[in-house]
C-alpha cells in the first residue's frame, strides 16, 4: 500500500485551482485508460449516472475508478446518482436526430422508442399530460407541444428539434407527478452501492426535506454523503429544509430550468450557491457546462464563462455529464474546465466572499456547536489573512471542520487529515480541500506532528511556515472548538 504522501497526485490537487471538478462515467469513459487521464487532468470525483445503466455495469465501473485510483496514487470520490422518479423516453438504439416541425407519438409503457413512436415509462402519462402542454426532452434543448390525444398516447409537435441518444428524460411537471423520491429502484440500487462503500450518492427530484429522510442512510461518514438535487420549483420553495438534511447539494439546471422561467435561472444559481455554503453544505453546479464540447475540441466562449461565472457564484464544484461520458475526448474536457476554473479560482473575490459568510451566517439564531463553530473558524480565517499563512491544517474525523472553513473561501491552502477514508473521498467534493488520510487521532500532538511532516513532504509547506490547526478537542465534541498557530519543522 503506498504511503499517504505517494498517494497525493500532484496533478489532481494543484493549489492553483479550489474548485472541484466532477465528472460523468459512461460508454467513452469507463476504460481503465481513459479514467488514468482523466484523473492525472484534474478530475476529483466521478460520477455514475445510474439512470444511463445497469446495477451490474454501475458496480464494474465503480470497481474500476477504485483500482485506477489506487494506481494512481491519489483519492477520487465516487457520486452513485440515483434515477428517481425521472420520466424516461424508451431507448433509442442509435443516435436520431429530431426536425423541428416533425410531429410524434408518445406512448405510455416499457420499450424501445423509434422512428416517430416513442414510448415513455410512466403509467398516468395520459391521465398527467394535458393538451398544450409544453414538453421538454433531455436538458430542454428538445421542446414539444401536446396536440392531440388518442386512445393509445398522446400526439406531439416538435418545437425545437435536436438530439437523442440513450434513454432521454421527459420533463413532465412536477406538481402533477403522482411518484414519490426515493423510488423502489432508488432503494435497491442504494443498497447495493452502500454494500460496496460508495462515497456518496445524489437523490433525484427532490422536493422536501421528508424526501432525503426517506433515503434512510446512516450520516456521513459512517454512510454515504446524500447529495440534493435542486432541480423543481418545490425544492427551490424548501431550500433551507433540504440543505440541513442533506450532506451536499446539486443545482440541477437541465429540469430546474424547465421548471422556472430561464430568465431566473441564472439568479437561482447564485441563491442556492450562496445559501448552501453559508449553511457550511458543498454545492455542485450541473448541466451543459461545455455541451459542445461532446464532440468540438474547444467549448463555446460562452460554456467557458458559465464554468467561470459558476466558480465566481462560489459553487465548491463543476460537473461534466455527456461530454464526458459519450464525448469524443474525456480527459480533453476534463482539462479544459480545469484550465477554466483555476484561472478563474485566481480572480474569485476570497475577501468580499468571507465578509458576506459572515454576515448570512453569523447573523442566524445557532445551537451552541454551531456558533462555536462559527466563531472559531471566523477566526482561522482571519489569523491565516492576517498573518499570511501558507495552509490551514484541519484535522477531523468526519469532515465538518473542514466544510466549515471551506465556507469562508481562505486563500491559504485547505490541509484536511482524516483517519477515516470514507471521510478523506467525500473531501474530494469540498472546496479548496486537500484530504490526506493518517493512520489514527487519538493522541493530539502526534497527529498534529505526523499532519505536518505529512504536508511539509508532500510540497504544500516548507520548514518554518507559519500554519494554522483546526479541529474539535476530542471525539465528544460536536463543534470545532480549537485553533492553534504553529511553525513548521
Amino acid at each position: 500500500m503506498p504511503s499517504v504522501g505517494e498517494r497525493q497526485g500532484s496533478t489532481l490537487y494543484s493549489l492553483n485551482r479550489r474548485t472541484k471538478i466532477i465528472a460523468t462515467i459512461g460508454p467513452s469513459s469507463e476504460d481503465e485508460h481513459t479514467l488514468a487521464g482523466m484523473i492525472d487532468a484534474g478530475m476529483n470525483v466521478a460520477r455514475l449516472n445510474l439512470s444511463h445503466s445497469t446495477l451490474e455495469e454501475g458496480l464494474e465501473r465503480f470497481a474500476r475508478i477504485r483500482s485506477v485510483a489506487a494506481q494512481r496514487r491519489c483519492e477520487i470520490g465516487i457520486l452513485a446518482d440515483l434515477p428517481g422518479p425521472k420520466v424516461r423516453l424508451g431507448s433509442f438504439d442509435e443516435v436520431r436526430y429530431l426536425e423541428s416541425g416533425a410531429t410524434v407519438n408518445l406512448e405510455p409503457g416499457p420499450g424501445h422508442s423509434s422512428g416517430n413512436r416513442f414510448f415513455v415509462d410512466y403509467e398516468t402519462l395520459l391521465e398527467d399530460v394535458h393538451l398544450g402542454d409544453r414538453l421538454t426532452i433531455g436538458d430542454g434543448a428538445i421542446v414539444l407541444a401536446i396536440t392531440e390525444k388518442t386512445p393509445d398516447g398522446l400526439v406531439a409537435e416538435v418545437l425545437f428539434g435536436g438530439r437523442l441518444q440513450g434513454r432521454p428524460g421527459l420533463h413532465i411537471p412536477s406538481d402533477r407527478l403522482r411518484t414519490t423520491t426515493p423510488t423502489s429502484e432508488d432503494l435497491r440500487l442504494l443498497d447495493a452501492f452502500v454494500e460496496v462503500g460508495v462515497d456518496m450518492v445524489a437523490v433525484s427530484f427532490v422536493r422536501s426535506a421528508h424526501d432525503i429522510r426517506r433515503v434512510g442512510l446512516e450520516p456521513a461518514p459512517r454512510g454515504p454523503l446524500v447529495v440534493a438535487k435542486i432541480e423543481t420549483r418545490a425544492a427551490v420553495d424548501n431550500l433551507d429544509g433540504i440543505v440541513m438534511a442533506s450532506g451536499g447539494v446539486m443545482v440541477a439546471r437541465g429540469d430546474l430550468g424547465a421548471e422556472c422561467s430561464i430568465e431566473d435561472l441564472p439568479h437561482l444559481q447564485k441563491d442556492i450557491i450562496a445559501r448552501c455554503i453559508a449553511l457550511g453544505r458543498p454545492v455542485i453546479t450541473a448541466t451543459q457546462m461545455l455541451e459542445s464540447m461532446v464532440t468540438a475540441p474547444t467549448p463555446t466562449r460562452a460554456e467557458a464563462s458559465d464554468v467561470a461565472n459558476a466558480v465566481f457564484d462560489g459553487t465548491s464544484a463543476v460537473m461534466l455529464s455527456g461530454e464526458t461520458a459519450i464525448g469524443t475526448n474525456p480527459s480533453l474536457v476534463v482539462a479544459t474546465m480545469a484550465r477554466i476554473a483555476a484561472r478563474a479560482d485566481q480572480e474569485f473575490d476570497y475577501a468580499g466572499w468571507a465578509h458576506q459568510i459572515k454576515r448570512d451566517r453569523l447573523s442566524e439564531p445557532q445551537g451552541v456547536d454551531s456558533a462555536v463553530t462559527d466563531v472559531m473558524t471566523m477566526a482561522a480565517w482571519r489569523a491565516a489573512s492576517e498573518m499570511g499563512v501558507k495552509a490551514i491544517l484541519c484535522l477531523s474525523r468526519s469532515g465538518f471542520t473542514v466544510r466549515a472553513i471551506a465556507r469562508f473561501r481562505p486563500h491559504a491552502a485547505i490541509l484536511a487529515f482524516s483517519p477515516d477514508e470514507r471521510t478523506v473521498r467525500q473531501l474530494t467534493m469540498s472546496w479548496g480541500a486537500v484530504p490526506f488520510s493518517i493512520d489514527r487521532m487519538d493522541d493530539l500532538e502526534r497527529t498534529l506532528k505526523d499532519a505536518l511532516t505529512i504536508a511539509r513532504d508532500a510540497g504544500h509547506v516548507r520548514s518554518g511556515d507559519i500554519v494554522a490547526v483546526l479541529g474539535g478537542s476530542s471525539d465528544s465534541t460536536g463543534a470545532t472548538d480549537t485553533l492553534r498557530m504553529v511553525r513548521c519543522p
